[in-house]
């Protein structure tokens, strides 16, 4: 206020100990600029309000977007975890510098594909043996399941130091 230098603010009297009117102070001008403060005051209350409704608001919709989100998260890997195709062995072993070692095959991948066998036509080992006679010095596309995603490989069975055309 113009007038606080002379010890009126926004709750000082403005009559003086006999109640009449302080004869020291501009009354219209500290009147005037208390009712402008007392305005500004009332429109800063009313837009905190609206900043706040308007952050409850954001916050209630990040926190459906955020269960949205999760919900299909779960469901894509459900999905996921049903359209794995079915594994009909498991490798237990991989011998170093061999042709599966080479190829990429590692330990505990499960086979899903071994050139033309699958799940649905697999009987025994020797189904995968008879591929591999079949396929000596030819790549074979061999599909396994590796931390519960499909990698593809390709492997040629040959010749070399150890026993076997894999390893």
């Amino acid at each position: 206020l113009p007038s606080q230098q002379k010890g009126v603010g926004m709750d000082e009297p403005l009559v003086d100990a006999e109640g009449f009117p302080r004869d020291d102070i501009d009354l219209y001008q500290v009147r005037t600029a208390r009712h402008n403060i007392i305005c500004l005051q009332n429109d800063h209350k009313a837009l905190m309000k609206q900043v706040e409704e308007a952050l409850h608001q954001l916050h209630a919709r990040e926190k459906e977007k955020h269960a949205k989100d999760e919900a299909e998260a779960l469901a894509e890997a459900m999905s996921q975890t049903q359209s794995l195709p079915q594994a009909f062995a498991k490798v237990n072993a991989v011998t170093p510098g061999s042709p599966a070692n080479i190829s990429g095959l590692q330990v505990d991948d499960e086979i899903v594909e071994f050139g033309s066998v699958n799940a649905n036509n697999f009987q025994n080992l020797q189904n995968i043996a008879t591929v591999v006679q079949h396929s000596e010095g030819r790549p074979l596309s061999v599909t396994v399941l590796r931390s519960g995603k499909k990698v593809h490989v390709g492997l040629t069975p040959k010749r070399w130091a150890g026993k076997g055309l894999l390893g």
